[in-house]
């Protein structure tokens, strides 16, 4: 297994120099120049210099280098200085965002908390709800809860975020006035009372990520249960004398668990590229609200630098993915 990880790692550097490569160029070449917003009224010298201030001025595969070096060394730097006060990383350029100047990682620093709280809760509730409701619809099939857990997933596969999110809205807050209309971000836990404030505010949003999470997550372990229940160790085990909970819930569904967390693993990145629709509709202040606003202002620092890191997200959960199998399965052996 280590033998394994180890040339998973090595591998994995050419494919996210690969990608890194394929997000700066479609990026860069993409059409939309950062100078159309500034007013006719500025001169050109005026915008050229802009322009190099920005580092336009420079040759395309010397602007990818130097985004390299500082996405894989001043950045790692930085943070190191951050968690042990060192200064390492005192004076070294880093990846500046051309709408606000500030540092890109910081602003995600800033805003992560706020992803993890909202986004990243309603995976954890949707992964827990999903797989007790995928393993008793498949020991139960054509039940009536299976029916009515079918139903249930069907809804959260068609209706999508940005028709759940404000139907909700309308119901609970404006409506009913159970819970707030949108997220306050300023809003910090300190007491029993503040973090029950922090869950109210929270209801709505991971409900309506969660109901996602759970249609996808609760299908593939449904599908995954039907096709190990029939298998010829299934019968072997019930013949020996096993107990019924002992053959479900320990030899066939350590063995439907394979797929079931490729499907979760990769499902991970999506919580730090943030549910988009639903941060804007919650007035989320997360980082999937960054990388809309960072579209909209054709920010390429940002969105290069914000989707180049779920890509390295992907990879590196696909590793997790890969390690786990030989971890439920012991017939898959690596090394």
């Amino acid at each position: 297994m280590l033998t394994f990880t180890i040339r998973r790692l090595i591998l994995a550097v050419p494919t996210l120099l690969f990608i890194s490569l394929v997000i700066f160029l479609l990026l860069e070449l993409a059409p939309g120049d950062p100078m159309a917003q500034v007013p006719l009224t500025v001169p050109p010298e005026v915008k050229e210099k802009m322009r190099e201030a920005l580092g336009l001025g420079e040759p395309l595969h010397i602007r990818y280098w130097k985004w390299l070096v500082q996405f894989f060394w001043v950045e790692p730097q930085v943070l190191f200085d951050n968690m042990f006060g060192t200064t390492f990383a005192e004076g070294k350029q880093r990846i500046l965002s051309w709408q606000t100047r500030s540092p890109v990682m910081d602003m995600v620093a800033q805003r992560l908390p706020q992803t993890l709280w909202v986004v990243g809760m309603s995976y954890i509730v949707g992964v827990l709800i999903a797989l007790p409701i995928g393993i008793y619809s498949a020991y139960r099939q054509y039940s009536i809860f299976d029916q009515a857990g079918t139903f249930v997933t069907m809804i959260g596969f068609s209706i999508p975020p940005f028709f759940t999110g404000p139907l909700l809205i309308m119901v609970f807050a404006v409506s009913l006035g159970w819970f707030p209309s949108v997220y306050d971000t300023t809003h910090v836990v300190n007491d029993w009372d503040s973090f029950v404030v922090q869950l109210r505010q929270m209801i709505m949003p991971v409900m309506v990520l969660a109901l996602q999470t759970t249609a996808q997550i609760s299908r593939f372990m449904r599908a995954s249960m039907l096709d190990n229940l029939n298998q010829d160790y299934v019968r072997t085990a019930r013949a020996k004398g096993l107990p019924e909970k002992m053959v479900v819930m320990v030899h066939v569904l350590r063995n439907s668990m394979i797929p079931v967390i490729t499907a979760i693993a990769l499902g991970v990145p999506g919580i730090f590229g943030g549910a988009i629709i639903t941060e804007v509709v919650f007035k989320v202040n997360g980082i999937g609200d960054q990388l809309l606003n960072a579209l909209f202002a054709n920010d390429l620092p940002s969105v290069q630098t914000l989707t180049f890191m779920i890509a390295v997200l992907i990879v590196f959960f696909n590793l997790i993915a890969d390690v786990l199998y030989g971890v439920l399965d012991p017939r898959i052996r690596y090394d």
